[in-house]
């Protein structure tokens, strides 16, 4: 009974933070033949390090928004401050589609090297959500 119950809350506080454009984005990694989409794979490419070609320096989505995603980061470039990444906190993240895909666009690009694939970007969704 108590696992039943954790697992209830568990899925009721994804559904909660899930925002509209967040689902219509998911739906249309689907339609791109992506999925099904897990949080876990989204943690393991946010903490992934990958080697900038010309400089060489090492590169993460933690470089700038850290490893938890409730506490503010940090342009590593700027130092300008940047708002949590879960929508629990900042409610505005993953709230506009146009900006879902202008963010990926730019932070994979510097941090991987390459556009994100929309596996890649429906993990990561899941992951900035829980």
């Amino acid at each position: 009974m108590k696992t039943s119950l954790s697992i209830f809350l568990l899925l009721l506080s994804v559904t909660v933070q899930a925002s509209p454009a967040s689902e219509q984005a998911l739906a249309s990694y689907l339609s791109q033949g992506a999925g099904p989409f897990s949080a876990e794979a989204g943690k393991r490419i946010w903490l992934s390090v990958s080697q900038d070609t010309k400089s060489g320096a090492d590169r993460s989505c933690t470089n700038c928004h850290g490893s938890d995603l409730t506490l503010p980061g940090k342009h590593n470039r700027t130092g300008k401050p940047i708002e949590p990444m879960n929508p629990s906190i900042s409610p505005q993240r993953l709230s506009e589609g146009k900006k879902i895909e202008k963010w990926f666009k730019r932070n994979c690009k510097w941090t991987l090297g390459r556009e994100c694939t929309p596996q890649e970007k429906g993990d990561l969704i899941l992951f900035i959500q829980q």
